[in-house]
């Protein structure tokens, strides 16, 4: 309930009690039969997979409300654009245009706008301003237009927190350059906050410092803003910064459904800041005013039923309180709140908005609580984000306003040290915890400490444990940092326990009680190694010895009030000192129900190489095997996927992807088999060693009698150890490009010298590219092999000899036990081999690839798969020469490619490869040969630049794409143009052409310029690409020649920033004087909004688009349409399966 006092200046009139109209009756909209849903679109930083955990859950309660739903989105990487999510599903650009057309086929009756981020708040907004709402009588339900207008438009935010007593930091509105001026004259100090309206991620923002940096940020965020316009702040740096998670029915009962509390102080963007749940340094005075404001303030704005997210800041000195935004929607933050609290969401969200009461439905873990019962928290939640700065050579890691992390982590304990160490080493960067790993870097001052604790950097929180180690007080270490003082006391707990700890002789001198202290402050047995001098194992079997066992509670949402129906579980060393004698240690793990067990491990937090689209094949296996009557256990730590609803697995534990941590749950569980092939390289990693330990006396000891289902542990490692593979390829005699193996520079030196430059060279063992490069000559594999991605691998470095002007191919292939492999489908990529497999465009079927080196891809692939006795999902790369086909890598488990291709052929290979893992035949699925569709289907990547300043947009061998979209149609032209638009790039279709090419790509780029003409466009172009053009037979009349940017004036970037050049296409140039210039023009064509492309087949393949675009109109078509012509799935239940188990 609220407080027993308003905050002051909070007007009356707009405050009401928690509980307002309960007894209101409220009328389920029986007028309404339709619902369209807009989903988010591709993973981007700022808006990631939470979206499609919120949609999924959004098109599940409205179906089971009676409702038919219609879904659009872009993304193929997602649960909800599978067909059997809505009853009609489109993969489409999300762009007015399209959702008019599909709104024109389907005819919904209402529009809920809240599911699908900031993307599908921008596009409900579009609909409504231009009048295609009301044309076709559709309804805004959740939240209506004012609301959406209230909440995003920063000016109309600032009059509704006046009007109601709400302060506001002081601030100003801006729309041009003339205001950004006078506003900042207005507040009169620096540094100054830019935030832009309706914008993701607070892309745009950042803070400025000076006069100079506020002009340049200022224009930024305006061009940014969908409605230019940003709102300039008085900078409240140090300050703290709060989150609430509100809800409202339309009733007027609202709840509180999680608060949530940055660790980092204002200035750090939420989505890049540590955050604690609930809230652990608020006075209580002080929570009750955050409640009572969030009621004041979702009452205002206008959101009728739904949730919404509400950021406040609070000053540490005083106890000021400043509302900073509000998103009247479901949130970003709104996945971890119903992660961390058990408390739908989304889903209740959407029941609603077609008319419930928070007071009508119920807790569906407790079966007894109706939702308007707040969630209580007995438990601690850390999450930690994920950030892939490493990836972008150029780019400064210091966090602000706008977000860059590129995925999270969230932890359970039960306190703040607990789930605070846990969430660290469940980001898998390498790190066991709080420092004491052998990974803390060393400060050579305390001068230099100073300076790094200034700066918010990714790894900040780390050198907190430096200065405790150079003798610094928390009040030191407060005024540098302005982590709130009661954080840096629990780290100073933490560092104390350490230091206690290392004074023990050994780790068998350790007893019991201190065993659970050290285990109780969240230190992994990785840690205790490091500290005592000795392996892992020792330390989990002196633990055990002890009778030392993490213990697992529920997330019931009620503190344990009522019993929790649907088991959703985290790790706690329970203790006497910290609990007292009376509470129970017993673990509240389910007993056996008697069907067979099998644990999927997740894919643990969301980076570059490996995202959503590994969730999506461990939510597969888990639906495929719940259906087939398996019991399914999920083990995870990515708080906004699928696979962490409470609903997805009969089972859910959120804990690390350790193999202390997962150990743990397998004692716990005891299961029949665990699947490690859906989660990308996170659960391969351990496959070895929990190998080991199931074939342990210790394992038999705990009883377990399980096996690693699918392929065999040692058949992974032999595709990934390079001279085992180069035996099994020499065997079935495929063809690899020239390789080697090096270990020093002198060995790589010799090799690249007798394979002949340029050469790929990459570590092994690992993901997403991460540290390829190709390399044209000895000095760059001198810098290449002392980079630290080199130096700080434990594993050698690869080198293969690079194949020129080849076509990469990836195939994804499905196995049985029983030797039966069928290929589910062939992409050809865009670019040539040399980029990122990730960052490529591809197409299913393939458009170029000759037939011989089809029939040679397909037997060399199924020949592969039966060699390596693959059992489940294979991806395999080839480079295709002419007709001279080259393999590249396979990786026999789930592949990124995965949704894509069973979006594309109608069958879901992760559920297939699921049950072919449990003994079914692929006969016996309905999938006995590969299948061709009718129509194309394009992949393409989106690639998250604009929020790396300073990092070069080419191209490369490293993966750097956060997301991807799909286009479909029965032409390859069309279905690039689709998925171009949308990835978000804006197609010319008139105008002018700049072209600037390295000297491999001029000759092959004449074809394009003669085409580029043909379709009406100018061309610009540099010295030497104008040379080779007119030289190739272009007329000068539809050339010009641009100066580069050190030729003279007026140069390419004149033409850039004059709004000259419709269209940029730049390859890179191996000249060392171009390198910087270059990188230049090409983040002014990326800052000017400009369209790029930066090879020339993606060149090609856009003029095609263009040519479609110009000649013919969009259509849209339904999924499920598509798919009529895909043969049934047969998804056998588990008495039909001859199981493994």
């Amino acid at each position: 309930m609220s407080g027993s006092s308003l905050p002051e200046g909070l007007n009356p009139e707009y405050w009401g009690p928690l509980y307002a109209n309960s007894t209101k009756p409220l009328v389920r909209r029986t007028d309404i039969k339709t619902i369209l849903l807009i989903g988010a679109g591709a993973i981007v930083i700022g808006q990631g997979a939470e979206f499609d955990y919120s949609g999924t859950q959004a098109c599940k309660a409205l179906r089971a409300e009676g409702y038919k739903v219609v879904l659009v989105n872009s993304n193929p990487a997602t649960i909800m654009t599978d067909p059997e999510t809505a009853d009609r599903v489109y993969i489409e650009p999300l762009t007015t245009e399209v959702l008019e057309k599909i709104i024109i086929i389907e005819k919904p009756d209402a529009l809920l706008p809240t599911m699908g981020g900031q993307t599908g708040l921008n596009l409900a907004t579009a609909l409504a301003e231009q009048g295609i709402l009301e044309k076709y009588g559709v309804e805004l339900i959740g939240a209506k237009m004012d609301a959406i207008q209230k909440g995003e438009d920063r000016l109309l935010f600032r009059n509704a927190m006046e009007k109601i007593g709400v302060k506001c930091c002081k601030s100003g509105i801006v729309e041009n350059m003339e205001m950004a001026e006078a506003v900042a004259q207005e507040i009169g100090s620096f540094p100054l906050i830019i935030r832009p309206a309706f914008t993701l991620g607070g892309t745009g923002g950042g803070i400025a410092y000076n006069r100079p940096e506020y002009l340049r940020m200022a224009q930024i965020g305006i061009d940014a803003s969908p409605v230019n316009q940003i709102l300039v702040e008085q900078s409240l740096l140090g300050w703290k910064e709060y989150e609430l998670e509100v809800m409202r029915d339309g009733a007027d009962n609202v709840v509180i459904v999680c608060s949530i509390e940055n660790v980092d102080p204002m200035g750090v963007h939420t989505g890049d800041s540590i955050t604690v749940a609930p809230t652990q340094t608020l006075t209580d005075r002080e929570y009750q005013n955050l409640r009572d404001m969030s009621l004041a303030i979702i009452r205002e704005i206008g959101v009728e039923t739904g949730g919404s997210n509400i950021q406040f800041s609070v000053n540490p000195a005083n106890g000021d309180i400043i509302v900073i935004e509000m998103n009247p929607r479901v949130s970003r933050s709104s996945a971890l709140a119903s992660k961390a609290t058990g408390f739908p969401i989304a889903k209740l969200a959407a029941k609603l908005s077609v008319g419930n009461s928070l007071v009508e439905v119920k807790n569906d873990i407790t079966q007894k609580t109706p939702a308007c019962f707040e969630p209580a928290l007995d438990y601690v939640v850390t999450k930690v984000p994920r950030f892939a700065f490493e990836k972008f050579s150029g780019a400064v890691d210091t966090l602000s306003t706008q977000m860059r992390a590129v995925g999270e982590t969230m932890a359970i304990g039960r306190t703040f040290v607990e789930s605070f160490q846990k969430a660290l080493r469940s980001l898998e960067t390498g790190r066991s915890g709080w420092g004491m790993d052998g990974k803390d870097k060393a400060v050579s001052s305390k001068t230099a400490l100073e300076s790094i604790l200034r700066v918010p950097t990714p790894d900040r929180i780390f050198f907190v444990r430096n200065a405790y180690e150079m003798g610094m007080s928390i009040e030191d270490v407060f005024e540098l940092s302005k982590y709130d003082p009661w954080f840096l006391g629990k780290m100073l707990e933490i560092f104390e326990m350490g230091e206690s700890m290392k004074k023990h002789e050994s780790v068998t001198a350790i007893e019991t009680q201190d065993m659970y202290k050290y285990k109780s402050t969240g230190f992994s047995d990785k840690q205790m190694a490091f500290a005592l001098n000795t392996t892992e194992d020792e330390v989990r079997s002196h633990r055990k010895q002890l009778g030392v066992v993490p213990v697992y509670k529920t997330v019931d949402t009620c503190a344990a009030e009522f019993e929790a129906y649907t088991p959703y579980m985290y790790s706690s060393y329970d203790s006497m000192r910290s609990w007292g004698p009376t509470v129970s240690l017993d673990s509240e793990t389910p007993p056996p129900t008697g069907k067979k067990k099998v644990v999927i491990l997740g894919q643990g937090p969301n980076r570059i190489g490996q995202g959503i689209e590994f969730d999506y094949c461990c939510v597969h296996a888990c639906f495929a095997l719940r259906d087939a009557g398996f019991e399914t256990v999920m083990i995870n730590s990515n708080p906004e996927t699928v696979s962490t609803d409470y609903d997805t697995a009969d089972r859910l534990y959120f804990e690390p992807l350790t193999l202390e941590d997962v150990i743990g749950v397998l004692e716990a569980e005891k299961p029949d088999g665990i699947v490690v092939q859906f989660g990308g390289q996170t659960p391969l990693k351990l496959a070895v060693a929990l190998e080991e330990y199931l074939a342990s006396e210790e394992a038999q000891k705990a009883g377990l009698k399980c096996s690693i289902l699918g392929t065999p542990p040692d058949s992974i490692d032999a595709a990934e150890d390079r001279d085992r593979f180069m035996a099994i390829l020499q065997e079935l005699g495929i063809r690899q490009p020239a390789n080697g193996i090096a270990r020093s520079y002198g060995e790589a030196a010799a090799i690249a010298a007798e394979i002949d430059y340029p050469v790929v060279v990459r570590p092994s063992y690992v993901l997403g590219g991460r540290g390829m490069e190709i390399v044209y000559n000895e000095s760059e594999l001198h810098r290449y092999m002392s980079a630290d991605v080199v130096v700080e691998s434990e594993h050698p470095v690869l080198i293969d000899r690079f194949l020129d002007n080849a076509i990469e191919v990836d195939v994804d292939a499905v196995a049985d036990m029983h030797g039966n492999v069928v290929i589910g489908g062939i992409m050809e990529h865009i670019e040539a081999a040399g980029i990122h497999s990730g960052d490529s465009a591809c197409s299913l079927p393939t458009i170029s690839i000759p037939y011989n080196a089809m029939v040679t891809i397909r037997s060399w692939t199924i020949a592969l798969a039966k060699r390596l006795g693959v059992i489940g999902l294979m991806n395999v790369q080839w480079a295709v020469q002419g007709e001279s086909v080259f393999i590249l890598e396979a990786n026999p488990r789930a592949s990124r490619t995965v949704p894509f291709v069973s979006k594309a052929i109608g069958q879901p290979l992760a559920k297939i490869a699921s049950l072919a893992m449990m003994g079914s035949t692929l006969k016996s699925l309905g999938m006995e040969k590969e299948i061709i569709p009718r129509y194309t289907c394009v992949k393409e990547a989106v690639l998250p630049f604009k929020k790396f300043p300073g990092a070069d947009i080419l191209l490369s061998p490293e993966m750097r794409s956060t997301g991807e979209v799909m286009g479909i149609d029965d032409s390859f032209a069309m279905a690039y143009a689709k998925a171009e638009l949308a990835s978000g790039l804006v197609i010319p279709t008139s105008g002018r052409v700049f072209m600037s090419l390295g000297d491999q790509d001029k000759e092959s780029a004449i074809p394009l310029a003669f085409d580029m003409v043909d379709l009406g466009f100018k061309i610009y172009a540099t010295r030497g690409t104008y040379v080779q053009l007119i030289a190739g037979g272009l007329n000068p009349t539809d050339v010009e020649m641009v100066l580069k940017v050190h030729e003279g004036r007026p140069h390419v970037l004149d033409r850039i920033k004059n709004g000259e050049v419709n269209l940029f296409i730049s390859s890179p140039s191996r000249k060392p004087e171009d390198l910087e210039s270059t990188r230049i023009v090409r983040r002014s064509a990326l800052s000017s909004n400009i369209p790029y492309v930066t090879t020339v087949a993606a060149a090609r393949a856009l003029a095609q688009a263009i040519r479609v675009l110009q000649t013919q109109e969009i259509t849209v078509k339904a999924m499920q349409d598509y798919h009529k012509t895909a043969p049934p799935v047969v998804l056998l239940a588990a008495a039909d399966i001859a199981s493994t188990l």
